[in-house]
């Protein structure tokens, strides 16, 4: 590695670390900053070193109970402000947009360990808005379910499932979740069946747009598991370590489901199309192919949640079912019972951001941002419980990420509204350098 990927590096393992995340765990009850590392490289120190094993385990500075010890023990050898501010000296050498991605990178970086210095009692609160603007690139501002909810409510009633009736829409929602509920014990078959549908669609409605090379990548190659007690609904851990006998990638990925995930037939058919294909896992496998043919740099391999680039690669993944449908609007999709699960979904990232609004930058409890993410936002008891609480308290997640997916979103939409597929997806997938929620401006319009 030169010296600017081994500051990427220990950056980005070193913050993964401090905060208990294991890049090298192939499950996403280990991970947790840092989503990949498959550049065949050696880890890094901040990874590697005697105090490093410990911290992890120990859940690092997001732990219920904080060790303390550990954290002082690995933070006097591994200097991460020293990393984070080499990577943005080192980033200024880059070109455009390459520099401006890396810069990024670094401030978003900058932010999680001032929250982790926050955590553990030795450093200023961190403003939300400092925060959210760091990771989204504008302001936060609360969510707007009005539109979506009532073309719930308009296409429910043409279901059958009308709203005017006690419980209203919330009861007519859950009435038809119920009778198109998904069942988890056979979740891995049926993952495989969505999953081919949808990369035959990619075949269609992406491929085309994109360099040849990348047609010969598997878009798909994962593994459905379910998991009992997750903290998260699904966790997509992208490994891509595996090798054919002639080295080439094998691009390989699991999807962790929630056992205890109350999910619609359509619903799952968006997170599948989220998570899997064209979304997270083909966004990794192009990135990946990219980086061994010399096309994206080593950022490419170890991409980082709670910055720019996951802000657009969850929005992708959120209009990843649009792609895959050729499509640019929700009403134009084939069937409208998958326009309801798609507006639904839309809706819980909605939810998102509004947990993140009300509980950091309002200050609510969290019975009162449940029972408004319950009601205003049609996401289930299980799914307000989760993101008012878990997600939404998290000291970073709650502050970073949550807002991330529906700014990613209108970002991506509005995109693809504004400028021609050609254009526009090969830029969002990397094709024409990795970018991020403000660098692809800088591609799209050299």
């Amino acid at each position: 590695m030169n010296q600017l990927e081994m500051f990427v590096a220990d950056a980005v393992l070193g913050i993964d670390t401090l905060w208990g995340g294991d890049v090298m765990c192939p499950s996403g009850t280990g991970r947790f900053i840092a989503d990949s590392w498959f550049s065949d490289e050696p880890l890094p120190s901040a990874y590697t070193h005697p105090a490093a094993a410990r911290l992890r385990q120990s859940g690092g500075v997001g732990a219920k109970n904080i060790d303390r010890d550990a954290i002082e023990s690995y933070l006097r050898d591994v200097d991460l402000p020293a990393a984070i501010a080499g990577l943005r000296s080192e980033a200024a050498r880059s070109s455009e947009p390459r520099h401006a991605y890396l810069d990024g990178m670094a401030l978003c970086l900058e932010v999680m360990w001032d929250l982790a210095i926050e955590v553990i009692g030795k450093g200023e609160p961190v403003p939300y808005t400092r925060a959210v603007e760091a990771s989204t690139g504008r302001p936060p501002e609360p969510s707007r379910p009005e539109a979506k909810r009532d073309r719930v409510a308009e296409l429910l009633g043409r279901a059958g499932y009308g709203t005017s009736q006690a419980g209203g829409i919330l009861s007519a929602v859950d009435a038809w979740r119920r009778d198109r509920v998904t069942p988890m014990a056979s979740v891995k078959a049926l993952g495989q069946a969505v999953i081919a549908h949808f990369d035959l669609l990619s075949q269609k409605n992406l491929t085309p747009y994109l360099p040849k090379e990348l047609a010969q990548v598997p878009r798909a190659n994962i593994d459905f598991l379910p998991i009992k007690d997750a903290w998260f609904s699904g966790s997509m851990n992208y490994i891509g370590r595996a090798r054919t006998q002639n080295g080439a990638p094998k691009y390989e990925a699991t999807y962790e489901i929630n056992a205890s995930l109350q999910i619609s037939y359509p619903e799952f058919e968006q997170l599948v199309s989220h998570e899997v294909v064209p979304g997270h896992v083909t966004t990794f496998a192009y990135l990946q192919d990219l980086y061994v043919r010399g096309e994206a740099g080593f950022e490419a391999t170890v991409l980082t949640m709670n910055t720019r680039a996951a802000t657009l690669f969850e929005g992708l993944a959120n209009n990843a079912i649009l792609i895959a449908h050729g499509v640019t609007e929700v009403d134009q999709l084939p069937d409208e019972d998958l326009q309801i699960g798609v507006l639904l979904a839309l809706l819980q990232d909605d939810a998102k951001n509004q947990s993140s609004y009300m509980t950091w930058g309002e200050h609510r409890e969290q019975k009162e941002v449940a029972a408004t993410l319950r009601r205003d936002f049609l996401v289930t008891e299980e799914r307000a419980d989760k993101l008012s609480g878990a997600w939404g308290r998290h000291p970073l997640l709650g502050r970073m990420y949550l807002p991330a997916y529906r700014a990613g979103t209108e970002k991506v939409a509005q995109l693809r509204r504004q400028l021609p597929a050609e254009r526009v997806l090969p830029a969002i997938y990397g094709c024409n350098g990795l970018v991020d929620i403000q660098t692809i401006d800088l591609v799209l319009r050299g």
